[in-house]
């Protein structure tokens, strides 16, 4: 990664500038709980995080994921998993077999309430996967609800959503068994205080159950966080607080690989903020649980553009994402369904690039999430076949952004003079001074912030 050594820099100097305080002139209230406007969340895979695979053993690491500078732990689904036409010795985490239930392959109930409490401590929220679309194929609900509460083939064969043999797909028609989903949902609130859901596929479920299951979940906590594994803009008029900003990923992966250009993200951005309410939060992203396993790292995917990416999702109006494992430079994908540990040996360098994007996102309210942070404002350019540049201004804080998303060299000219005065430079705080043109290796970015 051609910036990394010298990212050690920037947390220390970052927060000596000032700038944090500053954050007091963003309105005090929003569409969103406060503390999701500067979030950034962070993946949890319990199985592969440590050789244990146990919440215990996780445990230990919150510490340094605090100090890297994570606000939201996202644990992917800790239930038991079902065994009837299991795929691998393990089985899919989002084949439940229990709502309420716990893997003892991780634990215990009282584990995972302690690993929340140590959380909220350390001042960090947490969700948990939840899988509403359907259940594993031999679920306790399989025995205790009437055959109605699940999809049926034209032979009467509890149906599979596409190609997921191990599943069963729930019926949304009942009102039963939604009532018993949104229990099942209370019961993590209330028994183990976490803050909310990342809910899988969310699209496939009737948008009306989301709107029963947040009124519910918000009497029992009015700040629960909702996030949507889909992009459905009505699931955020009011529901979801964030979603999945997939298609703005996929173009991302095809830059990287030379198949669009440019245009393609313009394209896809402009689409979200034309569809989306303008307080929905998109969730950037360079890799994740579904990518990594089944199509690459990051660096598999994206090759010498993935650090320009993951700066990019942290500079956009949204919330990145960190997948665990990529802050240690993490390379190789994680099995599914079987035990597959991943390898924290290499955690210098990209452990400090990370540390500082967080740094960068929490010292500067333009950074904010929608809507408190500063809107997205192209800056034309002369090479716009290549180079994406662009501000985002809150108040009297700014950030100007200058990314080469091209494997060839460019030298790129401005109309107007950029960054403009009283700036520094991204990471080393190197104060800068503006200039009508500059020279960019191939995937080199520029960001610039006062």
């Amino acid at each position: 990664m051609k910036k990394i050594v010298v990212v050690f820099l920037i947390v220390s100097v970052l927060f000596s500038c000032g700038n944090k305080q500053k954050q007091t002139s963003v309105e005090p209230s929003g569409a969103h709980p406060e503390w999701a406007y500067e979030a950034v969340i962070y993946e949890v895979n319990t199985r592969q995080f440590t050789p244990e695979g146990t919440f215990t053993a996780f445990a230990a690491h919150l510490p340094r994921l605090k100090e890297l500078g994570v606000d939201i732990l996202w644990f992917m689904p800790i239930q038991p998993i079902g065994e009837t036409e299991r795929k691998g010795s393990l089985g899919s985490y989002y084949s439940i077999q229990d709502y309420t239930g716990v893997n003892q392959e991780f634990g215990t109930l009282d584990d995972f309430k302690q690993v929340v409490r140590q959380a909220h401590d350390a001042g960090m929220k947490v969700l948990l996967d939840w899988v509403a679309n359907h259940t594993s194929r031999d679920a306790v609900w399989m025995a205790d609800a009437t055959s109605d509460w699940y999809v049926h083939d034209s032979l009467g064969n509890i149906s599979a959503p596409y190609d997921w043999t191990d599943v069963a797909e729930l019926n949304y028609d009942n009102k039963e068994m939604r009532e018993e989903m949104i229990r099942s949902m209370m019961f993590w609130v209330r028994e183990a205080d976490i803050d909310g859901f990342r809910c899988d596929v969310a699209g496939e479920v009737p948008t009306d159950f989301w709107a029963a299951a947040k009124d519910s979940l918000v009497s029992l906590k009015p700040e629960v966080f909702l996030l949507a594994e889909a992009e459905k803009p009505e699931l955020n008029d009011g529901i979801f607080d964030a979603y999945y900003a997939w298609d703005f990923h996929h173009k991302m992966n095809a830059v990287a690989q030379g198949k669009e250009n440019v245009d393609s993200l313009r394209a896809s951005l402009q689409r979200t903020l034309d569809r989306f309410s303008p307080s929905a939060i998109p969730m950037y992203f360079t890799s994740n649980h579904d990518e990594n396993s089944w199509n690459g790292t990051e660096f598999e995917r994206m090759g010498d553009a993935a650090e320009a990416f993951a700066v990019l999702s942290y500079v956009l109006p949204g919330m990145p994402l960190i997948y665990n494992g990529q802050e240690a430079g993490f390379n190789r994908r994680l099995q599914f369904f079987e035990k597959d540990s991943i390898d924290w040996n290499d955690q210098g360098a990209f452990t400090a690039f990370y540390r500082s994007l967080n740094a960068l996102r929490k010292s500067n309210s333009a950074l904010l999430s929608p809507e408190k942070g500063g809107a997205f404002e192209e800056i034309p350019n002369d090479r716009s076949g290549s180079v994406w540049s662009f501000r985002r201004v809150k108040d009297d804080q700014e950030v100007v952004c200058i990314f080469n998303f091209s494997a060839n060299p460019v030298r790129v000219a401005f109309d107007e003079d950029v960054p403009g005065a009283a700036f520094r430079a991204y990471p080393d705080s190197s104060a800068v001074s503006s200039f009508q043109n500059i020279d960019l290796k191939p995937w080199e970015y520029r960001v610039f912030y006062k």
